[in-house]
C-alpha cells in the first residue's frame, strides 16, 4: 500500500507532500517535498490508496445558506442576534463539533479564520482531482480524505504543543514517534521535518490517511452523512499509531 499525506496552504510555497509505501514489516517515507503545486498532488492522487489533505473540504451548511440570503437580500428569514451562540453555528462545520467533542479543542474556522483562504484552493484541487477521474467523497469514503494532524497526533497520545512553531519541539516530537514506531524509516527526511512544521504535517497526514485505509476512524453517522458530503468530515484515528503496521 501506498499513502499520500498533504499539509496545503493557500500558494504552493507553503504546501507540502509527503508519500510513505507499506509493506508487512515496516514502512518507509519515500517521498517529501515542499513547493508543491495542484498538479503534483493531483497526479499523486492517481498513485496511492488514500490521500489525507490537511485542509477544510467545505463551508458550515448554515453559513452558506447566511451568505446566500445576504447576498440576495432575501427578507423570508428572522432576523439574528449576532450572539456567539450563534456565531458559531456558521462558524463550525458538523465534524469540527465532533473534533471538539473528542480532543477537547476547536478546529480552526474554515468561515472565520484565514483557513477559508486555503479552502479555496482546496475546492479547485478538489475538483480537478475529480476531473481525472476519482471519485471525490468530502464525507471521505473515496481516495482523498480530509485530515487534521495535529488531532491525529493529540489522539495517538503525543503532546502537540508548540510543534507548528518551534523546531526544538519538533525534534523532540519526531523522536517520541520514532520510538513509539520503530518499524517507520524515514530515511534522509527527519531534518527536514525538523526544519519544516509543513513537511511535518504533511508527513503525520501520510500517517493518518493508513488509518483512514485500514478503516481506523469514525465515520459520520447515517443522520448527518449527507451534510458530511458537502461541509466534509475529518477522519479522525481511532486506533493507536502502532494499528498501522499491519
Amino acid at each position: 500500500m501506498r499513502t499520500a499525506g498533504v499539509d496545503l496552504a493557500a500558494e504552493p510555497k507553503g504546501t507540502a507532500l509527503a508519500v510513505i509505501d507499506w509493506d508487512d514489516s515496516r514502512a518507509s517515507l519515500c517521498e517529501l517535498h515542499l513547493g508543491i503545486a495542484d498538479n503534483i498532488i493531483v497526479r499523486t492522487a492517481g498513485t496511492v490508496e488514500k490521500l489525507g489533505i490537511d485542509c477544510a473540504f467545505g463551508w458550515p451548511d448554515e453559513f452558506v445558506r447566511f451568505v446566500v440570503a445576504h447576498s440576495s437580500g432575501d427578507q423570508s428569514q428572522p432576523g439574528v442576534d449576532g450572539g456567539m451562540d450563534w456565531r458559531r453555528t456558521l462558524a463550525y462545520r458538523e465534524t469540527d463539533r465532533e473534533v471538539r467533542k473528542r480532543t477537547g479543542r476547536w478546529p480552526l474556522s474554515v468561515s472565520t479564520d484565514r483557513l477559508g483562504l486555503t479552502a479555496m484552493r482546496c475546492a479547485g484541487l478538489l475538483a480537478r482531482i475529480s476531473e481525472t477521474g476519482i471519485i471525490v467523497d468530502r464525507s471521505g469514503s473515496g481516495v482523498v480524505a480530509e485530515i487534521y494532524p495535529g488531532a491525529s497526533l493529540r489522539l495517538w497520545g503525543f503532546s502537540t504543543t508548540g510543534y507548528r512553531t518551534e523546531p526544538t519541539v519538533r525534534k523532540k516530537l519526531l523522536q517520541r514517534i520514532q520510538d513509539a514506531a520503530p518499524w517507520l524509516d524515514l530515511g534522509p527526511f527527519a531534518p527536514q521535518m525538523i526544519t519544516s512544521a509543513d513537511a511535518f504535517d504533511a508527513v503525520i497526514a501520510a500517517l493518518a490517511a493508513r488509518s483512514a485505509a485500514l478503516g481506523f476512524y469514525e465515520p459520520p453517522e447515517p443522520s448527518v452523512l449527507d451534510r458530511a458530503r458537502r461541509e466534509g468530515w475529518i477522519l479522525l484515528p481511532s486506533g493507536s499509531l502502532t494499528d498501522l503496521l499491519r
